[in-house]
């Protein structure tokens, strides 16, 4: 009995160290390899620098942006907002009171800067993940007028920045970047903003 258990448990350790170099290391170290030889950029973050080589953001990670001569950011239920260690939705029901009340000052505040008529849901709501990077054009066109004011752009410039920077995804639907929006606000020869988008 004590032979059998012993011949079985050898190679069983065998395996188990094997697969454990290969599985833990071997592979881990072949994929970050060919990460880094192919896609440098998005293995390292998709990171965005400015003309002084400083990293301004990502495009694949949101962050938060307050300034009026910004477009902003869809709200985040990520930490205290677009926190990536805390990324996760508010997992709040469309009948819940309390994404109601949640709603409500946001919708309030898109009011007072003069949006009127239905409110993309992006304007108001957080995305699952709290971190999205990008906003509908539907939701840009809405503050379109609020960037041409306090700019002092027409609309139609703003609304041709937005047609400019909306791409579509593998499924089709429209989408615009919010950093990349801000950045070809910031390289509008009338924008008196600095090259990098304060948050």
């Amino acid at each position: 009995m004590g032979k059998d258990f012993s011949s079985a448990l050898r190679p069983a350790i065998v395996m188990t160290v094997l697969f454990a170099a290969l599985l833990g290391i071997a592979y881990p170290l072949a994929m970050t390899g060919i990460g880094q030889a192919i896609f440098p950029s998005q293995a390292n973050g998709s990171l965005v620098r400015d003309a002084r080589g400083t990293v301004i953001g990502s495009t694949v990670v949101g962050q938060a942006f307050t300034g009026e001569r910004y477009f902003q950011t869809r709200p985040s239920a990520a930490g205290k907002g677009y926190d990536g260690l805390s990324s996760s939705g508010s997992n709040l029901g469309p009948a819940s009171q309390a994404l109601v009340d949640r709603v409500k000052p946001d919708v309030t505040k898109r009011r007072e800067e003069g949006v009127s008529g239905p409110l993309p849901a992006d304007l108001v709501t957080a995305s699952g993940s709290g971190l999205d990077p990008d906003l509908s054009p539907a939701n840009a066109l809405a503050q379109a007028a609020r960037i041409a004011r306090v700019r002092g752009l027409s609309v139609e410039q703003v609304r041709n920045i937005i047609a400019k920077q909306t791409e579509a995804s593998p499924l089709g639907e429209e989408h615009v970047n919010v950093l990349a929006l801000n950045q070809a606000l910031d390289r509008l020869p009338r924008a008196a903003a600095p090259d990098t988008p304060t948050r």
